[in-house]
């Protein structure tokens, strides 16, 4: 399956892209410290968001196939930059509050899930990616 996904520069290191299939967007703004204004996304910090959500989205999916109740799940995404060139990302540490319920029995089936969804898949070996998941019950 391919998606389409238009892209425009906007100026003043602004950019604004377009999912085809359901005309909503996103901005990204380059952060403070790479001369932008930092008031939206930057690109890396969607990949840190890709992570989480695809983590999420694909263990929500194996759980419906099994007949599995997932309910809310909420979380975070730390990430940090190199320190010297080439600029890029170091390290996401990812922390996931998973839905209340899940049986301790199915616990590290979800997070094998997870840490195996096609975005840390699609990750450089070079990239320090960590998924953390903690339970409520």
């Amino acid at each position: 399956m391919s998606v389409t996904i238009t892209f425009e520069y906007l100026g003043a290191l602004r950019c604004r892209a377009t999912h085809e299939p359901s005309g909503s967007h996103i901005e990204t703004d380059a952060p403070k410290d790479n001369r932008g204004k930092g008031e939206a996304f930057s690109p890396t910090d969607l990949v840190g968001l890709a992570l989480v959500s695809c983590a999420v989205t694909t263990m929500a999916i194996r759980a419906d196939e099994e007949g599995l109740a997932f309910g809310r799940a909420t979380g975070r995404v730390v990430k940090e930059m190199t320190s010297s060139p080439p600029r890029r990302i170091a390290r996401l540490r990812v922390d996931i509050v998973m839905p209340q319920g899940i049986e301790p029995a199915r616990r590290a089936w979800f997070e094998l899930i997870g840490r195996r969804c096609p975005v840390a898949l699609s990750l450089s070996d070079d990239l320090e990616a960590e998924l953390h998941f903690t339970y409520p019950d």
